[in-house]
């Protein structure tokens, strides 16, 4: 199997799974118990912290473990919404978020928070003059994705976050939350520089397994558990640490390169250069410049989706049509379409997205089947086209 889906999710690195074996082995300990095999896994999990927060470069006071990113998500919104005080509660966030984020946030407006839904342009990338004219004075939360999983656009997080620090500066409690969960171990990351409250990220996108996430927590946001129980995480997440999962991302973290040094930003260039050589017909549904390094969404016109995804599937190649989380969905995606897709284009639209174990050699495999499948399906939607005409 040729592999490149590493957007819904990563196989554990060689180095991650040997760090996973000997602590599931060795750390057994519950981290909150005083004896020598509980201090053994408290040392663990904490010179764990200390790796992913320094990576964001964060304090481990900062860090939060969590499940995953659908729960680092949920903290952040349900714990930071919920806990500022009574009355009239604004939220902000963009049309092209994950349903992490969005489905709580949907929760919150059943519950009568007010929200705003900001579209994106043609690329994907919100208009930071779009949030400064949806602040309102009972803002009390902006959620901007730092990079979009289906097609990969980078949002100016920077940009946003002055925006929302000169409303503070004015006296307003606000606060921003970014979904990293995409951008973290594929973009250079620091919290401090991109002037964010909260940060989610997860480990089974860098070759960590799943199960195991994290939230960044600036030292001062009035933040409520949402699981509650002991006292674990600080008092910020209640329930046994999943120790040797936190090590096993800890050692994912130390694998990750500069993303302009590891390749793969060339490996989905020379994929989309030789597609266009063979003589397919396709677009790039996105930014081509301002993306994830790895992520290449593309629209073949008149050719379904689903059906090259599985013709790719018989042939011993992986790729998806986009989002993990909404593959048994029928409806077409909700971030192309807000991009300005139509529903027949999004249904032809899919996604491939490399990690850092492809090879040229893969990408070449790649472009033969892709060519080959679309040809073939391409001959196919014509003759049923005629037929019906």
């Amino acid at each position: 199997m040729l592999y490149f889906d590493h957007n819904a999710t990563t196989f554990l690195a060689p180095e991650v799974a040997d760090a996973l074996t000997q602590a599931l082995r060795d750390v057994y300990g519950n981290a909150s118990s005083i004896h020598r095999q509980g201090q053994k896994a408290r040392q663990e999990l904490e010179n764990a912290r200390r790796t992913i927060a320094g990576f964001m470069t964060a304090s481990p006071q900062e860090f939060v473990f969590t499940s995953g990113g659908t729960e680092s998500n949920n903290l952040a919104i349900n714990g930071l919404v919920r806990n500022l005080s009574p009355g009239r509660k604004h939220v902000i966030t963009t049309a092209i978020e994950h349903p992490a984020i969005l489905e709580p946030i949907r929760q919150l407006e059943r519950e009568g928070v007010d929200v705003t839904y900001l579209n994106v342009d043609s690329k994907g990338i919100i208009d930071p003059d779009a949030i400064l004219s949806a602040l309102r004075d009972e803002t009390v939360l902006v959620s901007v994705m730092h990079a979009n999983n289906e097609v990969g656009s980078i949002q100016p997080i920077r940009s946003v976050a002055n925006l929302i620090e000169a409303r503070r500066a004015g006296g307003q409690t606000i606060f921003f939350h970014s979904d990293g969960v995409q951008a973290f171990g594929k973009l250079l990351v620091n919290v401090r520089e991109l002037g964010v409250d909260l940060y989610s990220v997860s480990g089974h996108k860098i070759f960590a397994p799943k199960g195991i996430g994290g939230l960044f927590v600036k030292s001062g946001v009035p933040l409520r558990p949402v699981q509650l129980g002991g006292r674990h995480e600080r008092g910020r997440r209640a329930g046994t640490e999943n120790v040797p999962a936190a090590v096993a991302f800890a050692r994912a973290v130390s694998l990750c390169s500069n993303p302009s040094e590891n390749g793969v930003a060339a490996l989905r260039d020379a994929f989309e250069s030789r597609l266009r050589a063979r003589g397919v017909h396709f677009d790039i549904n996105g930014a081509r410049d301002c993306r994830l390094p790895n992520t290449s969404n593309l629209l073949f016109p008149g050719i379904s989706a689903e059906a090259l995804v599985i013709a790719l599937d018989m042939g011993g190649i992986a790729v998806s049509t986009g989002s993990a989380c909404s593959s048994g969905s029928v409806e077409p995606s909700h971030v192309l379409l807000a991009m300005g897709r139509t529903g027949n284009e999004a249904r032809s639209s899919v996604r491939f997205s490399f990690g850092r174990y492809n090879t040229i050699e893969d990408v070449g495999a790649l472009v033969e089947a892709v060519s080959s499948a679309t040809r073939r399906l391409g001959k196919s939607s014509k003759k049923e086209r005629q037929l019906v005409g």
